[in-house]
């Protein structure tokens, strides 16, 4: 066993005893990381208020050769999640993005833009009056960098991927996300039994192209309506169910 040092959020906690807890984190050199850190349970433990879910710390631990628990040895809180007093929306959201990155990351697969536009959002998500421009972007982030963020300028046409049509009639239609091809498809293109699902129209889905772009700051100019929100939701819900094999649990409290 060789000791690793990383930077970490904490991203899912369960109990496993008595006195300790299996511990998963995000990391940015490492991926996930998922922990055994004895002593977790007690109120003097080694590791105190390190490990609270999504606080940010410096860990330490042992890294198992074999299929069992790395053992955390050392967490050094650098930061905790502390949303506005009496707000809802922004402590749900950030378990909305645990969740995520519990479920659709790997372990030891690292990703550090996801990782540091992770801190990005729970920063925004403290500071905010909107919690929801920092989740959409959040998603698609999430999305791109695990490579399954549709590509928005194009559009499934018999099967084949053609640049999306935006000089006639058809360019005001709605459009859908086919999770199964991976594009997005027009609504008269669309099989019957894809009919109503996950619609955007073209207009929300110009704003998404925007929206998913890898500026940050670029991105972070755009406002999209109340109605375009809820759109891209839709889509973006469709696109993160097929990966989980679920509807995320906590997009019932947003």
């Amino acid at each position: 066993m060789s000791p690793e040092k990383t930077e970490a959020i904490v991203v899912k906690q369960v109990d496993f005893s008595e006195s300790s807890r299996v511990v998963t984190f995000f990391t940015r050199e490492l991926g996930r990381v998922t922990t055994l850190a004895k002593g977790a349970r007690r109120l003097k433990g080694p590791f105190q208020v390190a490990l609270d879910l999504l606080a940010t710390c410096d860990i330490v631990f042992l890294r198992k050769s074999s299929s069992s628990l790395d053992i955390l040895t050392d967490a050094r809180l650098l930061a905790r999640f502390d949303p506005p007093k009496r707000q809802l929306v922004p402590l749900y959201g950030a378990y909305y993005v645990a969740e995520l990155l519990t479920g659709l990351t790997e372990d030891y697969d690292p990703h550090p833009d996801l990782y540091d536009h992770t801190r990005t959002t729970l920063e925004r998500l403290q500071e905010d009056d909107d919690p929801y421009p920092a989740l959409l972007r959040f998603q698609l982030v999430l999305l791109r960098e695990i490579g399954l963020l549709p590509s928005f300028d194009e559009q499934l046409v018999a099967g084949e991927r053609q640049p999306r049509e935006t000089g006639d009639g058809r360019s005001e239609n709605s459009f859908a996300l086919w999770v199964s091809e991976g594009g997005m498809i027009a609504s008269e293109d669309r099989p019957e039994r894809y009919r109503h699902r996950s619609e955007v129209s073209a207009g929300t889905l110009r704003v998404l192209e925007r929206l998913a772009q890898p500026d940050e700051s670029l991105a972070r100019r755009i406002t999209p309506t109340v109605q375009q929100r809820k759109e891209i939701q839709h889509l973006l819900t469709a696109a993160l169910s097929a990966s989980l094999g679920r509807r995320p649990k906590m997009l019932r409290y947003l």
